[in-house]
């Protein structure tokens, strides 16, 4: 019976990869993934002999009819991202809605995703917060600073290493330096680290100390 199933993949540290996860990465007929050779290492690992092709940000507009019509030839199909939970800021979304327009099942396995832990390891107020993802680079970014200044949930976003330094910046610009930060980095691997402090003392401490590896980054909602 065709189904795409949505596998989350550890994202750092390969014991939170999932028994269920890698039965079905094993049973299924085709795995997508972002980039088939970090992937590859993945799958080799944990004995996965499964064919893959790449789904990525780059080519998901041109092979989602494909693949739709690969479903609905009878054949099981698993969609992973090079780490995390598919379509949370990585590909998934176009193909997972075009199965429901589709009438094919989807089935989404729980596993791994960045925010979660950098959320509950902030110790801000997680009872109702707002996922951002990564702000826009360039055009909207005032904009979407400006909007997010008044919100009053705690606010999670994702970040790269060589643009943390702005990204903080901006939120003492328009948050203000006394907002609680916290900044989680290699979440779940051997150099996992979370800073904490208002958002001028969290600048300080990457001005001084240059980030590396994933990033996320947990700000509290105005008072």
């Amino acid at each position: 019976m065709s189904k795409l199933y949505i596998v989350p993949t550890p994202i750092g540290n390969l014991k939170d990869m999932t028994f269920r996860a890698i039965e079905v990465l094993k049973d299924v007929d085709l795995i997508l993934a972002e980039d088939t050779r970090t992937s590859g290492k993945l799958l080799k690992h944990f004995d996965v002999a499964t064919p893959a092709q790449s789904h990525h940000m780059h080519n998901e507009h041109k092979t989602v009819e494909g693949l739709i019509q690969k479903l609905k030839s009878g054949i099981s199909i698993a969609l992973i991202s090079d780490a995390g939970t598919p379509a949370i800021s990585d590909p998934g979304f176009l193909l997972t809605r075009a199965c429901i327009e589709n009438n094919i099942e989807v089935d989404c396995l729980p596993g791994a995703t960045a925010f979660v832990p950098a959320l509950v390891n902030s110790g801000l107020p997680n009872d109702k917060f707002v996922f951002e993802g990564f702000l826009p680079v360039k055009k909207g970014r005032q904009t979407r600073l400006k909007l997010l200044a008044e919100e009053t949930r705690t606010m999670v976003f994702y970040e790269s290493p060589h643009k943390l330094l702005k990204t903080l910046t901006s939120f003492t610009e328009y948050f203000g330096t006394d907002r609680p930060v916290s900044v989680s980095r290699e979440l779940t691997k051997l150099y996992e680290e979370t800073t904490r402090g208002t958002a001028q003392q969290v600048l300080e401490y990457y001005t001084n100390k240059p980030p590396k590896g994933e990033i996320v980054v947990v700000v509290a909602g105005k008072k």
